[in-house]
């Protein structure tokens, strides 16, 4: 019976939003949909509040995904428990969602529960304390915000603008949707009387000029005798670390963008700027807004990628794996941040990519590789990260629901190699670089057998002094590894003998520049007994 009752809330959530109605941010925290900025390819964040004799673990995890499992109209199911905030993630008749679960301490969980006040928080562990959050703060904004109206019409610009220019995005270590809200909402509170154009211009201006990592805040942070941790940089160490504190204004006050990293935040300060100088020019007549909504051009901006792909034995592997190694992929980042002290700067891109061409389940991301700009480097320093990608793979193997067939591989492209697939209708390339291209996938086509620029096999120059051949003397023979294959092949033993921990061997000799001068080798992986 709870469990129909669990379930039962989860489809009044989507027959709500359906006809329009849905009012209740009790059951639907999603600040995109509270604040109704949503679009039509929004999701819905639907919170399920549940009495305290209900966990989340059994219940919630294991006893409800099975029941929403059987259901013909739920697809695509996928849960996320270790997640900060803990998710069920699916889709009902077509409609993404994100459920989430909070269980209070009521035997009874009263009609006109007002999540708002703080007697809701009682008793109840920090997962359930940062379920409940979302809703607590969305409800927040809207009083902090001098006009309602002008915030959302702002907002609902600007989160387009963040995601054509790949910024929208927390897992990947941008700003999620809480995020932007709360950045928009201090500039409403700046200027109070700014009509929406304004504001969106406004916007620009002050976080061009915001000395990061000052917080920004809506509203002082609130202490309470209920003792949950507050975002205090004095007191907690690990606040100190923060780049990009932005602290939420219901208690308890956290810092919602604590994804947030070097790399992220100078690619968004980027972004600012060039929304800035755009923002400059409209009001000098010089320009249109439609120059503000233009694409961001990653595959152009850099000369150096990182390509991370994804495979799996079918589309239900692949959509939980994936799921898996793109919430880890932050990682990646900050790990490449730690191991060159901050000279090598990563750009993850939020898109996926997939190479409809290709038999296998699989999907791709990409990370821009720059040197730091404004530090000159020694002649032949040397960006080695052959560790760090051994590191980032053998966390990301330690995935608890992990299934054979489900594999990772990092490697190294330049721009002119680029995989054809992630270019999309309109974006053209030089004869030059489609031949290069075609080459590159052919030498991957013939060592992977399934997925184009997942390894990359440069000559070997002599001249190069920093090259480390890690190749063995006697190479064994070149396997074609196939799906079925990795299936046949154990979780403990087998995939460390397919050997990309020892094939991902990435080394960057970078003289100079790494945008110019540098060279990421790659050697491919052999498959041995």
């Amino acid at each position: 019976m709870l469990y129909s009752l669990l379930l039962g809330a989860c489809i009044i959530v989507v027959i709500c939003f359906g006809w329009g109605e849905l009012n209740s941010i009790m059951k639907c925290p999603d600040i995109s949909v509270v604040t109704k900025v949503h679009g039509p390819a929004s999701d819905i964040d639907a919170l399920c509040v549940g009495p305290s004799y209900v966990n989340r673990d059994e219940d919630f995890f294991m006893v409800l995904h099975d029941t929403l499992a059987e259901m013909e109209e739920v697809t695509e199911l996928q849960p996320v428990p270790d997640a900060h905030v803990p998710v069920m993630k699916f889709k009902f008749l077509g409609i993404s969602i994100d459920l989430l679960y909070a269980s209070i301490s009521l035997l009874v969980v009263p009609e006109d529960l007002d999540i708002s006040h703080g007697s809701v928080l009682y008793n109840v562990d920090e997962p359930t304390v940062r379920s409940l959050n979302g809703c607590r703060v969305a409800d927040q904004i809207l009083k902090l915000v001098p006009n309602v109206e002008h915030f959302r019409m702002t907002l609902r610009c600007l989160k387009f603008w963040a995601k054509i220019r790949g910024v929208y995005s927390n897992v990947t270590g941008f700003l999620g949707g809480v995020n932007w809200a709360l950045l928009v909402a201090r500039v409403c509170q700046l200027y109070p009387n700014a009509i929406p154009s304004m504001l969106v211009s406004r916007f620009f201006r002050v976080y061009t000029q915001w000395r990061w990592p000052n917080p920004v805040m809506l509203c002082p942070i609130e202490e309470n005798e209920l003792g949950f941790p507050v975002w205090h940089p004095r007191r907690n160490p690990k606040d100190r670390r923060h780049h990009m504190p932005i602290i939420t204004p219901s208690y308890p006050c956290m810092n919602s963008s604590y994804n947030v990293s070097a790399s992220t935040l100078r690619v968004m300060v980027e972004q600012f700027h060039h929304g800035h100088s755009i923002c400059e020019e409209i009001e000098l007549n010089k320009g249109q807004w439609s120059a503000l909504f233009e694409p961001y051009l990653f595959f152009e901006a850099y000369k150096n990628y990182l390509q991370v792909d994804i495979i799996a034995a079918d589309s239900d592997n692949l959509l939980a794996w994936k799921g898996w190694v793109e919430s880890r992929l932050r990682q990646l980042t900050l790990k490449i941040e730690r191991d060159t002290n901050g000279m090598l700067q990563c750009h993850p891109f939020p898109n996926e990519y997939v190479d409809t061409s290709k038999p296998c389940s699989h999907c791709a991301f990409f990370m821009g590789l720059q040197r730091k700009e404004g530090v000159r480097g020694q002649e032949g320093q040397q960006f080695d990260i052959r560790g760090t990608v051994d590191e980032f793979r053998q966390e990301i193997n330690m995935y608890m629901f992990w299934k054979p067939g489900m594999d990772i591989f990092v490697s190294h492209v330049r721009r002119k190699q680029l995989p054809a697939f992630v270019f999309p209708d309109g974006y053209k390339r030089s004869r030059l670089s489609r031949h290069v291209s075609r080459q590159a996938e052919k030498t991957c086509e013939d060592a992977v057998g399934c997925w184009p620029g997942s390894t990359e096999r440069p000559l070997k120059r002599k001249s190069d002094p920093g090259m480390v051949d890690v190749r063995p003397d006697k190479p064994d023979k070149r396997v074609s590894i196939s799906t079925e294959l990795l299936e046949s092949v154990s979780r403990s033993g087998g995939l460390s003998q397919v050997s990309f921990s020892e094939g991902v061997r990435l080394e960057c000799v970078a003289t100079g520049d790494v945008d110019s001068k540098s060279k990421i080798r790659l050697f491919d992986g052999q498959l041995r007994s």
